[in-house]
Order: structure tokens, then C-alpha cells, then sequence
């Protein structure tokens, strides 16, 4: 099982830096759904804020929930969604394509 620790990162949402607060396996969940969207993580995080009701990090977790539970995410052997799951991929501290996501802490 993967560790609970939660990574705060600097993303840029409408034009605005903010840091979110999330566990390695929602970063890497987020990561596989930007690059399946065709997107930047800056983008998609801009996407789930423009439709949030609460808080951002919140957002971003039931988002990733609701791409997992209508198989969207990539799966493991086991079915599970890899991000999700653990698949023991190494967390990326910063993507070198996106230059506006630092990691902070």
C-alpha cells in the first residue's frame, strides 16, 4: 500500500498561483488524466475549479474518484486504477512540461 503523505504543490489556476494539498496517488492520478486529456495539469485543475463547489483539494479528489469509478484512469493487472492503486511509479516532483507546477515542501 502506498504511504498517505500528502505533497503540497503550487499550480496556477485562472491566472493565479495557489497551493493544493494532495496524497502522491491523486498527484498521479491527476498527472495520467491530463496527459489522457490532452491537457496541462494547470489546465485540468483550472477545469475542476471553474466547476467546484468547496474546497480545491477536495475538488480535485472526488474529480479523480469519478474518472476512476467511469474507468477512465488507466488500470493495473488487478483492475484497479493504476494512480489510484499505486502502481510504484515514482511521484514526479515537477513536470519539465509544466513549469508553473512546483513542488513546495
Amino acid at each position: 500500500m502506498m504511504p498517505t503523505v500528502v505533497k503540497k504543490r503550487s499550480v496556477v489556476v485562472a491566472g493565479h498561483r495557489t497551493s493544493v494539498s494532495l496524497e502522491r496517488a491523486f498527484w498521479e492520478a491527476l498527472r495520467d488524466l491530463s496527459q489522457l486529456h490532452s491537457k496541462t495539469i494547470n489546465q485540468l485543475v483550472s477545469e475542476i475549479d471553474a466547476a467546484r463547489d468547496g474546497n480545491l483539494s477536495s475538488a480535485i479528489r472526488v474529480y479523480i474518484l469519478g474518472q476512476a469509478r467511469a474507468g477512465i484512469l488507466p488500470r493495473t493487472a488487478d483492475g484497479t486504477a493504476a494512480a489510484v492503486a499505486g502502481d510504484g511509479a515514482a511521484a514526479p516532483e515537477a513536470d519539465k512540461s509544466e513549469a508553473t507546477v512546483t513542488a513546495a515542501g
